[in-house]
């Protein structure tokens, strides 16, 4: 009995000098690290002061600033980052006198310390609970975005202009004909000091449609394309023709700006703007759908075709309006159907939205 005790004394003592001797090892690696973690403040902060320089240089460069205001600014900063140097170090030095005076037993209910160069980890009683990588936080601030993109959608009524007749002889329904226009558009300012005008350019998709009035519908005689009425009653008759195109817009308005240490702006939130320009593309796409009684069963038929449509889609449009709603309008320089005896042109007129 008396060899069991022993032994078991012997292992607890063991147990106990390799715990003490492990926890005198953990505070010692502490000590070492904290001390590693004051060369790295005072790199941090240097590199910091560098940064903080150089963009009240450009600011100078740039003239948003005096002469007399940047050297006021980089005394600012020196003295912020020497006051940080100071700060850190010297809670540093708290933490070591702290783990010496107790060798390592410190109840300390939560810490969190900045071991190496963007790690950041939070100790529970010596136990180790989170790690976070702050380089994952960083993100580049570029200090003057001249370019932005948004979404755009435009959507609103279609016609025709034919050549010797008015819109108001057009053939077409004018609250059945709609278009719809779905892109991305970049905004980019034009000038270095203002944004007074902007070049506004993308990718849209349209789809403009045609509802031909009177029981009509389109077909193709001897290469012209023309309307002809059906013999049953059309409950839908519809040409829509698909078209992929790239606009570019000259855009003029007024702008907010703003400033900070970090980055310049240039807001058109809730502003006025206006654009003028074009766009030019290709019809990838034209269909007709009717829909019509015959038999008393209700038929719909679907023909995708060429129609004699053109190819090459190009025109004029411009925009104009408050933030991100604007009056739109567009007119199709192209014909509509191609050699044909009397020439249309689309026409359209809508509302667009800039989504940004």
């Amino acid at each position: 009995m008396r060899t069991i005790t022993l032994y078991f004394l012997l292992v607890l003592i063991s147990f106990l000098s390799q715990n003490l001797n492990a926890q005198e090892e953990h505070y010692q690696k502490k000590i070492t690290v904290l001390q590693s973690l004051k060369e790295n403040v005072v790199k941090q902060e240097k590199e910091a002061l560098k940064l903080a320089i150089e963009k009240i240089n450009k600011r100078q460069n740039n003239e948003t600033i005096s002469e007399e205001e940047a050297k006021s600014l980089k005394e600012d900063a020196a003295k912020k980052h020497a006051l940080n140097i100071e700060n850190s170090i010297a809670i540093i030095d708290n933490k070591i006198l702290l783990l010496e005076r107790n060798e390592g037993a410190t109840f300390i209910l939560s810490e969190a310390e900045v071991y190496e160069e963007g790690m950041f980890k939070i100790d529970v009683n010596g136990e180790r609970v989170l790690t976070v990588n702050t380089k994952d936080w960083e993100r580049d601030i570029k200090y003057d975005r001249r370019t932005y993109v948004d979404p755009v959608i435009t959507f609103g009524l279609n016609n025709a202009i034919i050549d010797g007749e008015s819109l108001e002889d057009s053939p077409y329904k004018l609250g059945g004909s709609r278009f719809l226009e779905l892109g991305w558009a970049w905004r980019t300012r034009v000038f270095k000091n203002s944004n007074a005008m902007r070049l506004h350019y993308g990718v849209s998709f349209q789809f403009n449609g045609f509802k031909p009035k009177d029981n009509q519908y389109f077909v193709v005689e001897n290469g012209q394309t023309a309307l002809q009425e059906l013999e049953f009653d059309l409950r839908k008759s519809k040409l829509r023709m698909d078209n992929l195109v790239f606009p570019v817009h000259f855009e003029f308005g007024p702008s907010k700006f703003k400033e900070t240490d970090e980055k310049i702006r240039y807001s058109i939130n809730n502003q006025f703007r206006f654009g003028i320009g074009g766009y030019g593309g290709f019809n990838i796409g034209t269909r007709q759908k009717l829909k019509y009684r015959r038999d008393g069963e209700l038929v719909e038929d679907k023909f995708k075709r060429g129609y004699n449509t053109s190819d090459f889609i190009y025109g004029l449009s411009a925009y104009i309006g408050f933030d991100g709603v604007q009056l739109y309008a567009k007119y199709d320089l192209n014909p509509i159907f191609k050699d044909a005896t009397i020439e249309q042109r689309n026409v359209s007129l809508g509302v667009r939205f800039d989504l940004n």
